[in-house]
């Protein structure tokens, strides 16, 4: 037995016939130090819902309700991984809700409505990024969420808590440092996982900022698509089809600059001085 009085999740694994699916961007993450180290990140839990996106079997689920998560709603797209998990649902009556469906056509600010919600997951690799950008340019802010501590390959992560002047700095960074706090909590080698994958992962918390700076997102995400979209350009050239010169004097941006040079601050000026 394991600390939490349920079957090592290897036996489970076993015994479900619960073999990772490429297709479904599975790594089961059986380490029990590592998923309450997560579990941990993601602060104190007892009085919040977490959820979870591609439980599996259940490891890092498991992990959030020892570390007392008030509840847990887990959405799991692949239905052999249901009948593990319902066996968790019974170790912990009423603390655990697992949805069978897929994340990518869920609407997650109605799945929780009462309490503070925290999003606590080790993503599907094929789908982590779009996800994140889901969360990050909801309607409403603050959103619906806390604070996400998620699971990403290293690059990507890499990629969300990126400054300028770096080569990893591009559109998610420039999201992510909009409207995020967010920092690398941990690192999680690939033999962590069954089975492991060819990449170091990391864990990213992400704590939305309470004072925006005011931008439409659909307007930035044009700006950031053209300023990356030929990031060794100089910026004239890059944002031609957005105004070019005339929207960089506008907003005192000098037209020979590149896109990576650019702060979060300035990519909002470009924003809001860009014409509908």
């Amino acid at each position: 037995m394991s600390a939490d009085g349920l079957p090592p999740l290897r036996d489970v694994i076993e015994r479900h016939g619960l073999q990772a699916k490429k297709a479904l961007g599975q790594n089961f993450l059986l380490d029990l130090n590592l998923t309450g180290k997560v579990a941990r990140t993601a602060g104190d839990l007892t009085q919040s819902t977490v959820i979870e996106v591609g439980p599996g079997p259940g490891g890092l689920t498991r992990a959030l309700l020892l570390h007392g998560a008030r509840r847990v709603v887990a959405i799991e797209r692949d239905e052999r991984c249901l009948a593990a998990l319902s066996e968790v649902s019974a170790h912990y009556p009423g603390r655990l809700e697992v949805i069978s469906g897929d994340a990518l056509k869920t609407d997650f600010s109605t799945l929780v409505t009462d309490g503070p919600v925290k999003i606590v997951a080790n993503l599907p690799y094929n789908i982590g990024t779009e996800l994140l950008i889901r969360w990050l340019i909801v309607d409403r802010w603050p959103p619906f969420y806390q604070s996400m501590t998620l699971m990403f390959q290293r690059e990507v992560a890499e990629r969300i808590v990126a400054k300028p002047n770096s080569g990893d700095y591009g559109r998610l960074g420039v999201l992510a440092g909009w409207r995020t706090e967010a920092k690398i909590a941990f690192d999680v080698p690939p033999q962590a996982f069954t089975p492991p994958p060819k990449v170091t992962s990391s864990v990213v918390h992400m704590t939305p900022r309470e004072s925006l700076l005011s931008a439409d997102v659909k307007k930035l995400g044009r700006v950031t698509e053209a300023a990356f979209g030929q990031r060794r350009k100089m910026l004239r050239q890059s944002l031609k089809s957005l105004g070019g010169e005339k929207l960089l004097e506008r907003a005192e941006i000098d037209p020979t600059r590149r896109a990576e040079t650019l702060s979060v601050e300035e990519f909002v000026r470009l924003t809001n001085l860009l014409d509908s």
